[in-house]
């Protein structure tokens, strides 16, 4: 056994031994990769490239109280509607009379992400405390403000909805 002797270990298998002068430059890395979902924009980024938001026409059907919470919403299909289009990381929510709430979320923010800032602010009020305690739908107005939503508010909750179909089966069945 004249040959000469190598260390191996899987460790080091393919490595050099003799020391590199050289740093390989560090790369910087983010652990969470899972906060960037495909097709979900930043509002900033939206308005830079003058895309249009759209709203859809459910926020003004849920007949929703300000101060209930929203697992209060009786469609709860509703809820996990994105709140504009295309999907937003966040987006700021303004009432007339000067609050303003945000509402977040990395993967699009809903309907219900929406309500649920509403609600966070409104929880601690009476009835009595509110003019106007129902939620009549959002506004966008892009000259105001490209990066906010306008909260519109009503006295009185949306009119019933068309019956269910156990409704309707019960009456046809009396």
């Amino acid at each position: 056994m004249s040959a000469e002797l190598t260390k191996v270990d899987s460790a080091v298998a393919g490595l050099s031994i003799s020391p590199k002068d050289e740093k390989a430059p560090d790369k910087k890395t983010h652990k969470r990769t899972s906060s960037k979902t495909d097709g979900v924009w930043n509002i900033k980024d939206l308005e830079e490239q003058k895309i249009e938001l759209e709203l859809p026409i459910e926020t003004q059907r849920l007949g929703w109280k300000l101060n209930t919470s929203p697992t209060s919403v009786e469609d709860k299909d509703y809820l996990k509607l994105f709140l504009v289009t295309p999907p937003v990381k966040k987006i700021d929510l303004h009432f007339p009379l000067g609050l303003e709430v945000t509402a977040r979320n990395l993967k699009g923010v809903t309907i219900k992400d929406a309500l649920d800032a509403i609600y966070k602010q409104f929880k601690k009020k009476a009835d009595d405390e509110m003019d106007k305690p129902y939620l009549a739908g959002f506004e966008w107005d892009k000259e105001e403000c490209w990066t906010r939503l306008i909260v519109h508010q009503k006295k009185e909750a949306a009119p019933a909805q068309q019956p269910s179909k156990k409704s309707k089966k019960k009456k046809e069945d009396a």
